[in-house]
């Protein structure tokens, strides 16, 4: 059994020189499969969710490299990488739509603090309990995907101290979400915020995990990892997958890996340590010192996915998929994206400079890919 899998990205829409531009109402209104953000200066696309990797990775690839042609057409604009608004423009909201009254109360609420570009990770799984026993564990884990993909080290030009400034920033709302227990219990919870307007709709709960479906909360069918930052090469990005992939097989397949069953922790304990696990990745990432919920040790972010790697590499093997989540160790070697940025930064490279190179660096990949991959598909 392999599980499907797909992808939300959001992107910056900017020049060559990594001035971020607004341009999502151009692009949704000329080319079909893209949306809105609140603000006109990212756009998002989503794939189909397939169970193989080859064809994820096309629908990966194919629709930016079409966005880039578009793009090219209005004038010299590009995709920019990275997470916030690395090089300026965080004192301003720019509105998509300024008639939509949930942008309204977007702006207002939270301001610049959601302009920010990610990836989510929708992996399906049907069954609502096994998907709530997913969601237990993951959301435990979860700090582990954003230590993988911290891509936001710059904010207004300056280095902020976060290697994922986005999710240090970033408004989790409501204040105070549980380990759901069951599907029932998350059902009763939902209505609950959605009466007391802790929530103004059942997309308004931005939180690092989350189950998701066409009729929510009552049609669930997939589990949605939302806490990553964009990861913009798209072999790291299935790498992450692959791992996420295999610990949902190994969840699926073992009723007993369950933080309500086996941590010694009670479900309030195991929130706040997370929690602060979310907070330390947030600011060192793979460095991070984390507390494992199972039993309260220590251990850094990169010691942890070693450990979760080994069983994923023998759970990827068999099914499969085991050559999509080797990349994984170049990233736990090597660094993400925002350890690779603040090292050149730290040796004199200004954070323009880093990121101009980075846009080419992109280009540069997608373009391989589509040579590699992509060219049946594009024609």
């Amino acid at each position: 059994m392999v599980l499907s899998k797909g992808f939300e990205i959001e992107m910056y829409t900017g020049t060559p020189q990594g001035d971020i531009v607004g341009l999502s109402d151009k692009i949704t209104a000329a080319m079909e499969g893209f949306m809105r953000e609140p603000d006109s200066r990212n756009v998002e696309y989503i794939t189909d969710p397939f169970d193989d990797y080859e064809r994820l990775l096309c629908g990966l690839v194919c629709p930016r490299l079409k966005l880039r042609r578009y793009l090219e057409q209005l004038g010299n604009y590009t995709l920019i990488p990275g997470s916030t608004l690395s090089l300026g423009g965080s004192q301003k909201f720019f509105r998509s739509d300024p008639n939509n009254p949930y942008h309204d109360y977007i702006e207002n609420t939270y301001g610049t603090k959601v302009v920010t570009a990610s990836v989510h990770i929708n992996v399906g799984i049907s069954d609502p309990e096994i998907l709530m026993r997913a969601c237990r564990i993951i959301r435990l884990e979860a700090p582990l995907y954003l230590a993988l993909s911290a891509s936001s080290p710059f904010l207004d030009g300056k280095a902020t101290g976060y290697h994922s400034t986005r999710w240090g920033l970033f408004p989790q709302t409501p204040s105070s979400v549980p380990l759901f227990a069951s599907h029932e219990d998350h059902i009763r919870w939902t209505k609950e915020q959605l009466a007391k307007g802790t929530m103004q709709n059942v997309r308004h709960l931005w939180t690092s995990v989350r189950p998701n479906g066409d009729r929510r909360p009552y049609d669930l069918n997939r589990l949605e990892l939302r806490i990553c930052d964009l990861v913009t090469d798209p072999i790291a990005l299935l790498a992450i997958t692959a791992l996420l992939e295999a610990r949902l097989l190994q969840v699926i397949n073992n009723p007993n890996l369950d933080p309500l069953v086996k941590s010694s922790f009670s479900p309030e304990e195991l929130i706040a340590i997370t929690a602060q696990n979310e907070a330390a990745c947030a600011r060192n990432s793979l460095d991070a010192q984390l507390i494992h919920w199972v039993d309260g040790r220590t251990i850094t972010a990169r010691d942890w996915i070693n450990e979760l790697y080994e069983p994923a590499a023998t759970i990827a093997k068999q099914h499969g998929f085991g050559c999509f989540l080797s990349p994984l160790q170049k990233i736990i070697r090597e660094g993400n994206q925002a350890q690779r940025w603040l090292q050149l930064h730290g040796l004199g490279v200004s954070s323009r400079n880093v990121i101009t190179q980075a846009i080419n660096s992109i280009r540069e990949r997608e373009l391989e890919l589509e040579d590699k991959l992509c060219s049946s598909l594009m024609a």
